[in-house]
């Protein structure tokens, strides 16, 4: 029984003193593995708050880089207004996709299908009327320049155009409920500003 006992609390000690190393080892790799790497962590410019989107704004950063400075700045406001146009049509989507299944509408799949061709035209239009909010340009030795530029589009100036060619449409017009619109666009709004899906 003694022995019993006995190899019963060795057995514990010894998984103890096996979990602690394993701990430690763990901890140490990690530590280890970050220095022996020569990784730090990098800032990117205009990566501050003021620079994502929020519950007013629509807001995305493109990155050019060339030997030439002026098209590095053309490649960056591309990508900017690319990046730009996916997140207002990816919103606008999920905006349509939640005001279609809480309301009860005679032919959901047409309203829905309506609902996207608006939102591109709405997008497409909107391009033309961003501001840019911020631009940095760097070179190196190499005489490569490297552009950071921010576009932004009012969230109000979006929910105008889109109600404007709702309210346009016969069709839309019929189940258009403005204010339970407005209420689902702004949801998910505040929902991109606190980086929740």
């Amino acid at each position: 029984m003694k022995s019993i006992a006995q190899s019963t609390v060795l057995s514990v000690i010894l998984i103890a003193g096996m979990t602690l190393v394993s701990c430690k080892s763990k901890k140490e790799a990690a530590t280890v593995t970050v220095k022996e790497t020569g990784f730090k962590k990098v800032e990117s410019p205009l990566s501050d708050k003021q620079y994502k989107s929020d519950d007013q704004h629509f807001r995305a950063r493109g990155i050019g880089e060339s030997p030439d400075e002026t098209a590095s700045r053309k490649i960056a406001l591309m990508n900017a207004k690319s990046e730009l146009a996916s997140l207002i049509q990816t919103t606008m989507k999920k905006v349509s996709d939640q005001y279609t299944n809480q309301r009860t509408v005679g032919k959901d799949k047409e309203y829905e299908n309506k609902f996207e061709e608006m939102t591109r035209e709405v997008t497409n239009l909107e391009m033309a009327n961003l501001r840019e909010i911020g631009t940095e340009t760097y070179t190196n030795e190499q005489g490569l320049y490297k552009t950071y530029l921010v576009l932004e589009a009012k969230k109000d100036e979006i929910f105008q155009k889109m109600d404007s060619r709702i309210s346009s449409d016969k069709k839309l017009q019929l189940d258009y409920d403005k204010a339970k619109f407005q209420q689902v666009f702004d949801e998910e709004m505040k929902k991109m500003a606190e980086g929740r899906p």
